[in-house]
């Protein structure tokens, strides 16, 4: 029987934290510890948490007496505590679907090639009971790790949430944590790193965990005001990634252009929605636009910057009127309908 050892970060979520145990401790096929990390709650959620480890002795509890923030925490249990075949990160207010665990050991007992295994998440807002979640297993596909890395340059974002991963320990370990400089693309930094030295796993029409969604997620912040500091900190995370990548993969340079070409024609597309919803006072166009300049060199010489700029001759008014006859927005909903049927699909 494969191990998996399950780290589960904690500040202030003690309401919702048996969830998040009862749901690995009942992981079918599989040998499972869980460790709570309270990062100084004081709220009552270490109570909570020390309950949960008298109850099972699967359970360990760490309590910190000074807050450190998430990513300290999630480096503490993967890198200092965890030791079984596997491991995975879950936060306390999200959970595993039912043979979760099992599903992505069995890739990976079949795949030694694998790093880390993911699914499909099923977004939740917290409601009791859960939601229906398929966990029949449907089969697999294995990614080359560089195939599926450079996917990931070519679309400019990440293609996983976080708890429906299950990662080889011992590649882990090997590679490091995550990037205190990366607070809220860490995650996808993480993943292509992965990518870097192994294979990538994805379960095919499953649902691997509950990813619960609501108004105090971490990454709230970084999407208000249009999202450009999500946009600076997925340059980040690209940048960071290549700095690692020490001759590990070919052709850096042309991946590092087609990777802010996209995230600057991503940013000057938001500028634009600005004016066709009427919200350029709101929304911080300007920074929008001096990040597509920074991001990439040739930016003036995009199409998004184009339309841009003939949004700003037209002004508000006019291009409010016009949205519904620009054909770059029936096209944008296309290409984000297609992008979303593959990912359902392949996971990419």
């Amino acid at each position: 029987m494969s191990s998996v050892d399950v780290v589960i970060p904690c500040y202030k979520y003690g309401s919702v934290l048996p969830g998040a145990v009862r749901s690995v401790l009942e992981q079918p096929g599989v040998d499972v510890r869980v460790l709570v990390i309270d990062d100084c709650s004081r709220d009552g959620s270490a109570d909570v948490a020390r309950e949960l480890a008298a109850a099972d002795s699967r359970v360990t509890v760490w309590e910190h007496e000074t807050n450190k923030g998430h990513i300290a925490t999630y480096n503490e249990g993967l890198l200092d505590w965890a030791s079984a075949d596997y491991c995975a990160l879950l936060s306390a207010d999200d959970a595993l679907t039912p043979g979760a665990l099992k599903r992505a050991a069995d890739l990976m007992d079949e795949h030694a090639s694998v790093g880390f295994v993911y699914g499909r998440p099923l977004h939740w807002d917290g409601s009791d009971p859960y939601p229906h979640a398929r966990t029949e297993s449907q089969g697999w596909i294995v990614y080359d790790g560089e195939k599926w890395l450079r996917r990931r340059f070519e679309l400019g974002d990440g293609c996983i949430t976080s708890p429906e991963v299950v990662v080889r320990t011992k590649l882990q370990q090997k590679i490091g944590g995550y990037d205190p400089a990366l607070p809220h693309t860490g995650d996808i930094e993480m993943w292509m790193r992965f990518a870097l030295h192994a294979d990538v796993g994805y379960l095919r029409d499953v649902d691997q965990a509950y990813y619960r969604v609501h108004g105090n997620n971490m990454s709230v912040n970084y999407y208000a005001g249009s999202g450009v500091r999500d946009l600076q900190q997925r340059l980040a995370a690209y940048e960071a990634l290549l700095d690692r990548a020490d001759g590990t993969t070919r052709d850096v340079a042309p991946m590092e252009q087609r990777v802010r070409r996209v995230l600057a024609k991503d940013a000057l597309r938001r500028a634009g929605r600005a004016y066709d919803k009427g919200r350029v006072d709101a929304e911080p166009v300007e920074e929008l636009v001096e990040f597509a300049r920074k991001a990439f060199d040739g930016a003036d010489k995009l199409p998004e910057w184009h339309t841009l700029r003939l949004r700003q001759r037209l002004g508000v008014r006019a291009c409010r009127a016009l949205s519904p006859l620009v054909l770059t927005a029936a096209a944008r909903r296309l290409r984000q309908t297609y992008r979303l049927r593959q990912w359902k699909r392949e996971g990419i």
